[in-house]
């Protein structure tokens, strides 16, 4: 099952706008669960090619971008295989969406290099609001559990508050780098007897 989508009309997560840096330039990025593009709107205007994946065609149809800085992926991620595999990307963003069996394969898919940035709702959101359901709500630490192999720059396990300190929303987020491969190194001949 996958989680709800909020309406995808708005700004870009501030969590992405933050660490959207970590990405590098001119590298492409890849948006999972997409919606309308609010995250690949956000990349490429700042240089980067965005491929996004949605089962949604009205959804994907919606993201108003040039064809020659955008692929469009309709693909059903939980019913059907990884439309891409094997691709690696400089970003992989996810917000707003799990599906606990396809973790691995994301994480899979940040290039060296590359940055994973993820958010979204954890244990706790039930008290106030959707999602409710265990299924689309991670349990403490999972998120983190998940980046086997990333270096984390940042993870947050916790809620945000209204004025009044009132919880509103109660979310996991990660900001990952995968290391870049050491360079193959050829075995030092040393001149000088021992």
């Amino acid at each position: 099952m996958s989680s709800p989508k909020l309406c995808e009309t708005e700004a870009a997560s501030a969590w992405v706008q933050r660490w959207s840096h970590l990405v590098p330039a001119g590298q492409t990025v890849l948006d999972v669960a997409c919606g309308q593009g609010r995250h690949l709107r956000w990349f490429a205007g700042r240089g980067h090619p965005v491929v996004g994946i949605d089962r949604s065609s009205a959804a994907l149809a919606a993201v108003g971008l040039p064809v020659e800085h955008c692929q469009s992926v309709l693909a059903d991620i939980e019913g059907g295989p990884w439309p891409l595999p094997g691709q690696r990307f400089a970003a992989v963003v996810v917000t707003n969406y799990l599906w606990r069996d396809l973790l691995p394969t994301l994480v899979a898919s940040v290039a060296p290099g590359g940055a994973l940035i993820y958010e979204t709702f954890a244990r706790g959101q039930e008290t106030v609001g959707k999602p409710s359901r265990d299924d689309f709500l991670l349990r403490p630490g999972e998120l983190l559990a998940a980046c086997t192999g990333l270096r984390v720059v940042a993870y947050e396990d916790g809620h945000e508050s209204d004025r009044q300190g009132r919880p509103t929303r109660f979310l996991q987020r990660i900001a990952a780098l995968r290391p870049l491969d050491p360079p193959d190194r050829a075995p030092r001949l040393d001149p000088s007897p021992p």
